[in-house]
């Protein structure tokens, strides 16, 4: 069976022949684009929800952060953004999946505080539905989360914009339950951390990578960026996997996976955490794939538009990942749609 967007104009294709295929989809109606929405599939439709950006002034020249809002809808690859709704407040930095036929969105933030809201968005019949679920044990954002069959972990992040330390924790629901309710897992080996990457594949959750935030002697709050990964089997719990490469935080996430592995698009590597934002290079550009079997990691290919803080999105046999930073304080209102290979 083919799969989808045969239509469009291939942007770029990785000389590996394991990298994914990049074609560009219709670009959402907004110049700046958003950081961190919630993004889903609902009945056949693609939903973007949220997200935030600076759109004035760049934040080296004073501007300040909004949060939004908005819901839109793109009903076919080749279609035009409409706008969908609203939710109930401007939100961003949450977790989202897709599940029977609706979008959930875990936690997220605002300029004052983050929330411990969990809530359904479901597109019926050309009109948005949004449901409350059970809410989070704490408050929570830059966290990470990934739908293993019905059932929803979220893993690190932190409680509230300032604070100090990011989280070890980890939460678990089942979201075919006839009462979801969330429980606590084992905390996630390593540091505490935000901004990870988390997986679904073989039947595990996976996170890897991320933010630990240290505070330093003279009381100042430092980033430090994680190599390290690990999965977590119902059965068996946590147990660590083939540290990556290098340092990376912020990719899309959950990322994209097959039966074999999954892949890491791009991310933030920590090597311009210091250099000024108005002279950032942009985010690195290398995608690398983790084999579930040889428990390691290999690079294919380079990315034609690296994203980071954004949702990865399943859509008709694609993997979209729409919008997301260029760089700090730089959004885009681009979506991309990547296909990847069968594994060999």
């Amino acid at each position: 069976m083919p799969l989808i967007f045969l239509t469009f104009a291939l942007c770029a294709v990785a000389a590996d022949a394991r990298a994914p295929e990049w074609r560009r989809l219709p670009s959402l109606p907004d110049h700046e684009g958003f950081a961190a929405p919630f993004a889903g599939v609902s009945h056949g439709v693609l939903l973007v929800a949220g997200g935030a950006n600076f759109p004035h002034k760049k934040p080296w020249e004073g501007g300040q952060k909004f949060w939004y809002d908005t819901v839109f809808v793109l009903e076919q690859p080749d279609g035009v953004w409409q706008p969908a709704g609203r939710l109930l407040r401007p939100l961003a930095y949450g977790v989202c999946v897709t599940h029977n036929e609706g979008v959930i969105c875990v936690g997220g933030g605002d300029a004052e505080r983050h929330y411990a809201d969990v809530f359904r968005l479901e597109w019926q019949r050309g009109r948005l539905v949004a449901t409350p679920l059970p809410p989070l044990p704490t408050p929570l954002a830059n966290a990470c989360g990934a739908l293993v069959g019905d059932t929803l972990y979220v893993a690190g992040g932190q409680a509230q914009p300032d604070a100090p330390r990011v989280l070890k924790a980890a939460w678990v629901v089942d979201l075919a339950a006839r009462v979801p309710a969330w429980k606590p897992l084992p905390a996630c080996p390593g540091a505490g951390r935000m901004l990870s990457v988390a997986a679904s594949c073989d039947g595990a959750f996976w996170v890897i990578g991320g933010v630990d935030l240290v505070v330093t002697q003279g009381g100042s709050v430092e980033r430090r960026y994680l190599n390290d990964a690990f999965r977590f089997d119902p059965g068996t719990g946590w147990r660590a996997i083939a540290p990556l490469p290098h340092a990376l935080a912020a990719a899309p996430s959950p990322a994209a996976a097959d039966a074999a592995g999954f892949v890491i698009l791009g991310g933030d590597d920590g090597s311009q955490w210091l250099v000024a934002p108005d002279k950032h290079r942009g985010f690195s550009r290398q995608a690398l794939r983790y084999d579930v079997r040889e428990n390691q990691w290999a690079a294919v290919g380079e990315l034609p538009a690296p994203r980071v803080t954004v949702p990865c999105v399943v859509w008709n046999q694609a993997w979209v990942v729409p919008n997301g930073e260029m760089r700090p304080g730089v959004r885009s209102p681009e979506v991309w749609a990547h296909i990847l290979p069968k594994p060999e």
